[in-house]
């Protein structure tokens, strides 16, 4: 298997591949092929995929809102077969970099509150606990609110 990665924006000839990965990755409140679209044709919302070679290894999607310093991590997945090679991170330093670019203050995500492995890797990119959520997801879930800032002299 090639582990030399490429990030870059979505496009919509990465559609199926990114609802396939979607599906193979989360049994709850998955994100339709047309909401793939919608992300990957708005102006301010961003997708961004993982690639080796021609494999889909991964997407980030982040939302932001007008007059607001504040972007929102909305999903990041990576698929099976390059869990534990590096793809999360560099997804993850994508979409912050972006950010921070971009002049955003923080990053804000919500994750379940029994996803201890990923509230353990939010926790290790600098991200912290804000908020409980109570009953947050579709099936009745808590989740936590997780927030990174950027330190106001690196802006």
């Amino acid at each position: 298997m090639n582990t030399e990665f490429r990030i870059e924006r979505a496009d919509k000839n990465d559609l199926e591949q990114l609802v396939s990965l979607e599906r193979a990755t989360f049994n709850y409140s998955c994100i339709s092929r047309r909401s793939f679209k919608r992300v990957i044709e708005s102006s301010h919302n961003y997708c961004w995929v993982a690639r080796s070679g021609n494999d889909l290894a991964g997407y980030a999607i982040a939302f932001t809102r007008r007059n607001s310093k504040v972007w929102r991590l909305y999903s990041i997945a990576v698929a099976q077969n390059f869990r534990g090679l590096g793809v999360g991170n560099l997804l993850m330093n994508e979409v912050l970099n972006s950010a921070k670019t971009a002049g955003a203050n923080a990053m804000s995500l919500e994750v379940k509150s029994d996803n201890k492995a990923a509230i353990h890797w939010y926790q290790s990119c600098g991200f912290e606990t804000i908020d409980i959520l109570p009953e947050y997801y579709d099936d009745g879930s808590d989740g936590f609110k997780m927030r990174f800032t950027f330190c106001p002299e690196s802006q």
